[in-house]
């Protein structure tokens, strides 16, 4: 039975006058409103309501950036006591009793034995400037220039941290393989594989001929997310922790999207059990607002002030959201949920696969999930079929479920719900999946048939 959301009676006026004016205005490199052309004007939990009165379930979730969803009562509720308590806004590194209450409740989520030694800088609103600082300080702590980095990788935007992204040509980082089991690079896959891209990286850093700009550090992501959802195993995280160790490269974890519970623990790298030299934070720290940091050992703090600043570090209203935030997820133990249902989820889109061999793979790690398309009758392994990702992305919006596409030639379609997801949602949200790739298939057929 076809679960499609019923349009509304008529496009509001102002709806379309206000898209009108973005496509006029905006710049050419704006993004998700091109593939989501909606107005939001209201948001609870799941759910966008947008001004031509259609309803959303939301599975971007700000990108990974709503844990709790949109408005949730704890969040609002702590911005408000701000609001209304006469607090400064605006602070620059100033101490306050929200950032205290914030780092507080920061250092209690944290690994044991990482937070132990920890120290916490506070930089621009955004991730990639954490990214940044974290670049920053272990070029200043080793005195060395060169940079460990992985295909498939995202970091951020800005230049340094898209030089150590996936799709950049900076010769100054070094690219080594990411375990891609579906597509792995030695045609492997498994535990062989993950083992191999180890070996490669033992290999080349221990090679006087390998041509490596001595290493300042590693960074990595415990689950690739705009790289296609693609989890690093376990063993091959902890043989990056050893071989980093062994040659006093310090490890930087990149928690951006995998942080606060997203993926079955508090933070991603607690499913290894390695304890990384640093961590990089933002989106759902600051509990849907701006805010970013970077937690890293003591060992590392040796930049001098001024070393890494910005105008936007003292966010009060973020750190008082985030400070809730976590506090909610890890008082009502929400990484949990997200392991148990993120693993139900999987299970089904699994079985769905088996009836559509256009779905090539499916994976993820709790409520980080990913489904990528392929061409099945092109070749072995199939080819990313990025035109029938975009339209299931399309049938999805037409049937109220907001998704993202991701991964190598955006052919993943990725799920990114909010922690606080019922049950009953789960299922809404996977029906009106199947239908619209159901819908896409069916399209795609009459095309092949008919031409175009």
């Amino acid at each position: 039975m076809a679960v499609t959301e019923p349009p509304p009676a008529a496009p509001t006026v102002a709806h379309e006058g206000i898209l009108r004016r973005q496509s006029l205005r905006e710049s050419a490199a704006r993004t998700y409103a091109r593939s989501l052309p909606i107005v939001p004007v209201r948001a609870r939990g799941l759910t966008i309501e947008g001004a031509d009165g259609r309803r959303y379930l939301d599975c971007l979730s700000g990108a990974g950036t709503l844990a709790l969803g949109h408005n949730h009562p704890v969040v609002l509720d702590a911005i408000r006591k701000v609001l209304d308590s006469g607090a400064p806004l605006h602070v620059l590194d100033l101490a306050t009793p929200v950032k205290d209450a914030f780092t507080t409740e920061l250092f209690a989520t944290l690994p044991p034995r990482f937070a132990e030694n920890a120290r916490v800088q506070f930089c621009g609103p955004a991730g990639t400037d954490a990214v940044e600082a974290a670049l920053k300080l272990v070029r200043t702590a080793t005195g060395r220039g060169g940079l460990l980095a992985f295909t498939g990788a995202y970091h951020g935007m800005t230049a340094g941290a898209l030089a150590a992204s996936g799709g950049a040509e900076d010769v100054r980082v070094t690219r080594l393989p990411y375990p891609y089991e579906y597509r792995c690079p030695f045609g492997i896959g498994g535990e062989r594989g993950a083992e191999l891209a180890a070996r490669w990286t033992e290999n080349l850093l221990d090679d006087p001929k390998g041509g490596l700009a001595a290493p300042a550090g590693m960074i990595l992501e415990p689950v690739q997310g705009e790289g296609g959802v693609i989890p690093a195993p376990d063993s091959w995280l902890r043989r990056m922790r050893e071989i980093t160790a062994d040659r006093s490269i310090p490890l930087i974890a990149d928690e951006v999207q995998t942080g606060v519970g997203r993926t079955g623990t508090f933070w991603a790298v607690e499913h290894s059990g390695i304890t990384p030299d640093v961590m990089v934070m933002s989106k759902a720290i600051g509990g849907s607002l701006p805010l970013a940091v970077i937690v890293y050992h003591s060992d590392l703090d040796c930049w001098p002030p001024g070393a890494h600043a910005g105008t936007f570090r003292g966010n009060q209203l973020a750190m008082a959201a985030g400070a809730a935030t976590l506090a909610y997820v890890r008082e009502n133990h929400l990484a949990d949920r997200a392991a148990i249902l993120g693993a139900r989820m999987l299970g089904q889109l699994q079985g769905l696969a088996a009836n559509h061999p256009c779905i090539g793979d499916v994976r993820g790690r709790g409520l980080m999930i990913g489904v990528e398309l392929v061409a099945p009758e092109a070749g072995d392994p199939a080819p990313p079929d990025p035109a029938l990702a975009t339209a299931v992305q399309r049938e999805c919006l037409s049937r109220g479920l907001i998704v993202e596409l991701g991964g190598r030639r955006a052919a993943v379609v990725r799920l990114l719900p909010p922690l606080t997801l019922t049950d009953e949602q789960a299922v809404a949200v996977l029906d009106r999946f199947a239908d619209a790739l159901a819908a896409a298939e069916r399209a795609a057929l009459h095309r092949k048939e008919t031409g175009p």
